[in-house]
């Protein structure tokens, strides 16, 4: 079972970062759905699925920086949701290692949390 599950859609990014800080990355992954896609690096094709969502966080473990997500918008329909924030990401050192503003889908998860289907970190992409 999950140890930290977001009991909201703005919680979300707030249980990654724990999870961060503790070091674990499937945990992490419990806080995306499993047919999620996650737009980063932002140039790239979209990561999809929970394995897409792993490779996305690898890079960071090793670091454990703090996430910092100020959630300015949240519009829920059922279950699914809709989030916008500023964030940034902040190592140890206290240097601001990257910030923007995101959007992001959210969907309950079969163990009754939040977690992301669609991940922006730098908003939505272009149309191609």
């Amino acid at each position: 079972m999950s140890k930290h599950i977001a009991k909201r859609p703005r919680d979300i990014a707030d249980c990654v970062n724990a999870y961060l800080q503790e070091g674990d990355l499937d945990g992490i992954t419990t806080l995306f759905h499993p047919d999620c896609q996650v737009f980063f690096p932002p140039d790239q094709p979209p990561l999809t699925g929970l394995s897409g969502a792993r490779k996305a966080f690898e890079g960071f473990m090793e670091l454990k920086p703090t996430i910092k997500s100020d959630v300015f918008c949240e519009v829920i329909n059922g279950d699914v949701a809709l989030l916008r924030a500023n964030w940034s990401v902040v190592g140890p050192d206290g240097t601001v290692m990257a910030e923007g503003q995101s959007t992001e889908v959210a969907k309950k998860l079969e163990n009754g949390g939040w977690g992301y289907l669609i991940d922006c970190p730098n908003g939505p992409p272009a149309l191609s």
